[in-house]
């Protein structure tokens, strides 16, 4: 059992949260229908999400085997058969699509969008996690399509800014994750992924720098936009924007001083003060939209 909830990462799951966005910027925390809406379908995409965590450590097996760390992994130590391997994907795949079937609006369209981000995964580790810019790209849109996921089983129409913010967000963060990647190549002289190479500090230094400066601009831009003053009948939401700033700035510092960026989930689940931001910016953005 310990080697099967390795293989699906349960710990990974805290990213299929972004499915609840549409619901908390939308303003509908308090509506249960559209709340249980959310929490359905990002159970089905954590299911969805583990499904291609299996079939990425079937791909990977021979790479991770030679790995000091990955080795250990439930299919590269042999812990856990191919074919066992196999199986819990198509279930996992399966129990995604079952668990949709909970919804009572707009179910095939929520399926539409995951089956998708299945299929998008499927190609990106069997080949486009290989090509660099691009691997990156993919992983910030497959949350985009968590958060279109969200609105399409709340019915929430989602504002361009939350789609560019998601987008941005999650590429400042695939890009300080590949920063570790950059070091750990420099330090050993063996790249951990076949497309690091084409990586290097500088390069990575300044798509941080770029991503975090723009998906800054963005957020402010959101808060300040009339059609979200008017949604939510305040002129104060700027005032979050604090918070994301000094987000942005506790990352880059954890990615650069103490060079630990490499699992953005370890990072929130383990920093402190990265938690109390987080949780700064979500109880003043609920103070102000809600109260």
């Amino acid at each position: 059992m310990k080697d099967l909830l390795k293989l699906i990462r349960p710990k990974q799951w805290i990213k299929n949260t972004f499915v609840l966005l549409p619901v908390f910027f939308g303003g509908r925390l308090t509506d249960m229908p559209s709340l249980l809406a959310a929490i359905i379908t990002m159970v089905a995409f954590c299911f969805a999400a583990s499904s291609i965590y299996c079939f990425n450590d079937l791909i990977d097996v021979e790479d991770d085997r030679r790995h000091p760390v990955k080795s250990q992994r439930p299919v590269a130590s042999g812990a856990i058969s191919v074919r066992q391997a196999y199986g819990l994907m198509a279930l996992m795949f399966v129990l995604s699509m079952l668990t949709l079937l909970l919804l009572t609006d707009n179910r095939l369209r929520v399926m539409a969008v995951i089956g998708f981000y299945w299929l998008m995964n499927l190609a990106y580790c069997a080949e486009l996690k290989k090509h660099a810019i691009i691997d990156v790209c993919i992983v910030a849109f497959g949350f985009v399509l968590r958060i279109l996921a969200g609105g399409q089983a709340t019915g929430t129409v989602l504002s361009q800014w939350i789609v560019l913010m998601t987008f941005l967000l999650t590429l400042f963060l695939s890009f300080a994750k590949r920063r570790d990647d950059v070091l750990r190549m420099q330090e050993t002289g063996e790249a951990p992924r076949r497309n690091t190479s084409r990586y290097n500090l500088t390069f990575i230094n300044q798509a941080i720098t770029i991503t975090a400066s723009v998906t800054l601009v963005c957020y402010i831009m959101y808060t300040v936009s009339p059609e979200v003053k008017a949604n939510f009948h305040t002129n104060h939401l700027y005032l979050t924007s604090v918070f994301v700033l000094v987000g942005l700035l506790r990352y880059i510092q954890i990615a650069v001083v103490d060079k630990k960026s490499g699992d953005p989930t370890k990072v929130i689940l383990r920093d402190r003060l990265t938690q109390l931001i987080v949780l700064a910016w979500g109880l003043s953005f609920l103070v102000i939209i809600y109260l």
